[in-house]
Formats: C-alpha cells, structure tokens, sequence
C-alpha cells in the first residue's frame, strides 16, 4: 500500500462512526478480500491502521492489499453479525475463514407451506415457511434416511398443485398403487390425517424417535380395538423398523437434553470442527467440517468464524453448546442464537462431568478425523502423480500432464450433435471447467468435422485472450481412433496451438493413437497411466451423452407441447419468453401463465397438466459459458 493512500485510508477511518456495524475491505481491482463486524466501528477499523508491529502476519498482508473500505451502519450487533454473514457467503473474500471448498452442504426440507407437504433435499435456506434440517455432510446417509422415512411414511413425492377443481377429476397415479404414496391429490387421504404423518417425520428428523414410536403404538392399538388388524401389523411393523434404528444409540445424557457438542483440533495448515448431535440424551450422529489454509488464525476467531457460518444455515438450534474454548463475540451469538430459535441458547465450555467427558471425545473424533483426512490427501496425490509419471514417460510428454482436457462427440445420425469437454488437473476432476457444445457448423453424421468444430473453438477463444492462456492444457485426450485425432491436430494448428500435445484413445483395445506414429500403441491392463486415461475418456463421454439427451428431451417435450391443441409455436414462443425455460413455465402457476399474452385461463390448466403429466420427461438446458 503506498503511503499517500495508507494516509487517506487513516484520515477516513476518523470519520467513522462509534456505532456497530460491518466493515468491507477491498483491494485495488475493487475485490472484496475481507468482511468484518464490530461493535464499534471506528475503534475496529482503527486498529487495522496502527502500527504494524502488534498485528499478526496474516493482518500484515491484508492490509498491505487494502485499497478501499465501506461500511454499513446497524442498530445492533447482532443485525452485524447477520449482515456480515450474508456478505461472506456473497463475496467469499479471501482473508475470512471458511469452509473447506465452501460447499453448500444439502439440507432435507420438509415443505409446510403447502397443504400437503413434501420431504424434498436442497441446497438453499430460504424464509419460505418450510422446516430444514442440516446440513448434512455426509450425503449418502442423509439419502438413506429419506429412504428409511417414504418406506415407513407414504407421503407425496410429486410437486403437483392440489386443489378442489383438481380433487374431483384425479386418480391415483403408479405409486399410490405400489403402496408409496397414500395420493393427497386424489383425495384418498384427509389433510389432517396426512399432517399427522408429516408430524412423526419432522419428530423423526429432530431425533426424538420416542415420541414417534410412543404416537405410532397408540394408532396400533386403536386399529386393533376397531379390529383393523391389517393395519395395526403394518404399524407393528413400522415401529419395529424405528426401534432397530434407535436400539442402536447411545444414552449419552441422563437428562434427555438437546445439545450440540463441537470438537476441534488444527495443525499447521488446517483444522477440522467435528459436531456430535445429541437428541433426547442420545447421541444420534456426527457431521465434520474441514477449515484451510488456517495459518496465524486464533482459535477462537477460527471457532467464531465456524459458528458464524453453521448455524447461520443450520435446520435445528439445540438448547445448548457445547465448546472447546470460548468464541469472540459471545454474547452477540447468545443474542442471535435465542432470537433464530425463540428461545435461549446456552453456550457453554465444561470443565467437568458429562458434559466434558462429550466434549473432549469430540475433539479426540476431530483430531482423528484431520489425520485421516491428511492421509487419504497424501495416498491419493501419490497415487495420482505415479500415473500422471508413468502417462508422462509412456507417451514422451515433455512435462507432467498437470492439466489434461478431454473432448467426445455424441449424436444420433447427425440431430441434437453435441460436443463435450472435461477438463482433470492433477488426476481429479474440475468440474467447475468442463464446457459443452452445441454443434453449429456440421450437417448429418460427421464425427471427423464435430470434432475439428469443437476443438477449434475451444482452444481459438482461448488463445485470443492472454489472460487465459495459463488454462491451456499439458495434454489432449480425443475420443475414437485416427481419423479423429488427425480432425483434432489439423484444427489445433489452424488456431496456432499445434504444440500442446494430443493422443486419441479408442474403446476397441484401448488403443493409443499418437501424431507421427503409424501404429497405435497399448499400455498393461494393470497400467496406473492406462487406468486413468480410462477414467477421463469415459467422464467425457459421460458428460457428452448427458448434454446430448438433455436436448432431445428439451426438443421432444417442446415439440409435444406444440401438439396440445391451442398451442402452437407462437404461444410456446411468447411462453418461453415471459418464464425463459421450460423450467420457468413449469414453475409458474395457472394465473400467471393466463396472463400471457395469448393464453387464456383454460388453455393454462391445459398446459399446466400436460406439464405437471410430463414432468420426469422434463429438464431445462443451457449452454455453458465459454462455449
């Protein structure tokens, strides 16, 4: 930071106001690199313009990069807290402590705003009336208890509109009659039996099996009094399924407490927060976090930070936490806690009993955790870079193929032809560079010609413009045989990027073929080299066929809406052009699709229940940036 802009920055903070609020520090291109709250504004931003000497090396090089800062005024610091979490999630800045990757975790929505709710999985929190519970970390769990939860409660799956007009003129669809849904929309159930379902789900997620089980024993033995002994076995049998699932916990608490217990452990680099959940006194599972590039960074800001950003999004606040060292801005969380959950919220780090014996089992789980972790990262980067050395010398590559990008052609007798490229960077996928294509220049079954197509574009664009030029790949991997690596080659040097290195790999005898070589060549089956080339041949085919069929399914189920008579390409036109996707018209209601232009209120629900009837059919597609 030169001096004459460290002194203008200093004379601003001056001007600051004694009040709490956050703080948005940005670097010379205008980047945010740093989102902070304080309950004094001026006295916070302050210290960051003092002596260098008393500040830890990590501050030291933020404010080195400080070019510019704003600020936001609150009433309080708890609207601070809240504000600065939404403008970390927004911006990502780089200075502030997030999770690993920050991976928006999934949660299971339980959608109470409708009449007949629904057990969905998302990824987006929102005010909507609808309860969350997560976020889960480990997906395949979570998926199996939404599993465990439709066998044992029959609930709707579908996103069908249920109304009066429409109860007088359904039926039952397939899975009504194989027993997994009990069909709300055709009026086989009441909304208040329904409700007692969605109940025993939410009392289920929230851990508190015992008072489902307790519920269901009850209906049991109602249905055998009125000799409905047909049902009462089916609920017999429901409760045994919970009670095998529960007999398996833990009592961990006498006092039937609803708590979350934070571990934690760091090492030089990273950290892990591991959180054991304790419902009812039982311990009823785990989920870990992983934390970064940690270096310098405090405890307790780092466990602030973690706080911060978990139960910001969390599904179910506990009456109590526990944790390993007191947070910064305790009282602040205190206050934001009880006024997310309506209650209080204590906050507590045991010294003794219980509570203490939880607590440091959830740091001994945290710290085993980062181990492991560390040791799965180090196994898999030996791994991946003896491949990536045996694929070097086996091919005579002039570097180690860091970055490799992969294309495939999928089409069928020349419709809806597209390309695909995936791109490996250190042996793992990223999926964040993948690129599709829709082929534009090509006419019939040209396999040769879609290749030099989407190649030419590719690597054309990409030369054009310095700043990518750090993308271009180590290695070029073309799906087939001669024919298409030659297409690829002759379009790499019309582009000018005829010196990055290129093969094709064929699936008849996973043949190599090479520019300048006659014969194709073919690694051991037992080659790490081979294994991998494998695996990014088949994710680009992969990738193409997914893109492929998602615009024969878009193409078809447009064409099939212009088959519903009132529909005609105009209407379909001034649809997709008020909503923009088929997504967005089938999003839409009834009211708002009449009000366009063309449509009426009856061709609406003619349209509506053609999409609704469609809607396994569906997907909206579009074409990724850079293509």
């Amino acid at each position: 930071m030169s001096s004459d802009l460290k002194v203008n920055l200093t004379e601003r903070v001056k001007d600051l106001p004694d009040r709490p609020g956050v703080y948005v520090m940005k670097d010379s291109s205008g980047q945010v690199i740093y989102v902070g709250k304080a309950s004094s504004l001026r006295n916070r931003v302050r210290s960051y313009f003092q002596s260098p000497a008393g500040l830890a090396r990590r501050i030291q090089i933020l404010v080195e990069r400080i070019a510019d800062f704003e600020y936001i005024v609150t009433d309080s610091e708890v609207e601070a807290l809240i504000l600065e979490n939404n403008l970390i999630k927004k911006h990502r800045p780089r200075f502030n402590v997030r999770l690993r990757d920050d991976k928006t975790y999934p949660f299971i929505k339980v959608t109470l705003e409708e009449e007949f709710p629904r057990v969905t999985v998302t990824r987006r929190v929102e005010q909507d009336g609808s309860r969350y519970f997560g976020p889960y970390t480990d997906v395949g769990a979570m998926r199996e208890t939404l599993r465990f939860l439709r066998r044992l409660f029959p609930i709707r799956s579908c996103s069908k509109e249920i109304s009066e007009e429409r109860l007088q003129q359904a039926r039952p669809c397939l899975n009504y009659h194989i027993e997994k849904c009990l069909s709300p929309c055709s009026g086989r159930i009441s909304s208040e039996a329904y409700m007692e379902l969605v109940n025993q789900i939410i009392l289920f997620l929230e851990g508190r099996q015992d008072q489902v089980v307790r519920a269901m024993k009850e209906q049991m033995q109602a249905a055998s009094h009125a000799l409905d002994f047909e049902r009462a076995a089916s609920i017999r049998d429901a409760v045994r399924a919970i009670e095998r699932v529960t007999e398996r916990q833990k009592i961990v608490l006498a006092s039937g407490s609803d708590i979350d217990v934070v571990g934690y452990f760091r090492d030089e680099a990273d950290a892990c927060v591991l959180i054991f959940f304790v419902r009812s006194g039982k311990l009823m599972g785990r989920e870990r976090f992983f934390i970064t590039d940690i270096s310098e960074v405090p405890d307790s800001e780092m466990l602030t930070a973690f706080i911060k950003q978990y139960y910001y999004e969390a599904g179910f606040i506990p009456d109590e936490i526990l944790l390993p060292l007191k947070p910064d801005d305790e009282e602040a969380i205190s206050i934001w806690l009880r006024e997310k959950k309506g209650r209080k919220v204590s906050i507590h780090v045991p010294q003794r009993g219980d509570k203490k014996r939880l607590q440091s089992m959830a740091t001994d789980n945290a710290k085993l955790s980062l181990e492991e972790a560390k040791l799965k990262a180090m196994q898999d980067a030996v791994l991946k870079d003896a491949a990536l050395l045996e694929l070097m010398e086996a091919l005579d590559l002039p570097r180690l193929p860091r970055r490799i990008e992969a294309f495939d052609i999928s089409t069928i007798q020349g419709s809806d032809a597209v390309g695909g490229m995936v791109v490996f960077e250190r042996g793992r996928p990223a999926k964040s560079s993948y690129r599709r294509f829709k082929i534009r220049t090509v006419e019939g079954q040209d396999d040769y010609a879609m290749m030099h197509e989407i190649i030419s574009r590719r690597y054309r664009r990409i030369l054009k413009q310095d700043e990518t030029r750090k993308q271009l790949p180590d290695l070029i991997i073309i799906d087939g045989g001669r024919g298409q690596l030659n297409a690829g080659l002759k379009a790499l040097s019309e582009v000018g990027a005829q010196d990055i290195p290129a093969i094709s790999l064929a699936e008849s005898h996973e043949l190599i073929f090479l520019e300048g070589q006659d014969q194709p060549i073919a690694l051991p089956e037992d080659s790490k080299a081979l294994l991998l080339l494998r695996r990014i041949r088949d994710e680009a085919h992969r990738f193409a066929v997914s893109y492929h069929r998602q615009l024969r399914t878009k193409r078809s189920t447009l064409s099939a809406l212009e088959e519903i008579p009132g529909i005609g390409k105009k209407r379909l036109r001034a649809l997709l052009t008020a909503f923009g996707s088929l997504k967005g018209i089938r999003a839409a209601g009834v009211e708002e699709i009449a009000n366009v232009p063309g449509m009426s209120h009856k061709l609406a629900e003619t349209l509506k229940e053609a999409l609704t009837r469609d809607t396994d059919g569906m997907s909206s597609t579009q074409e990724l940036p850079g293509t």
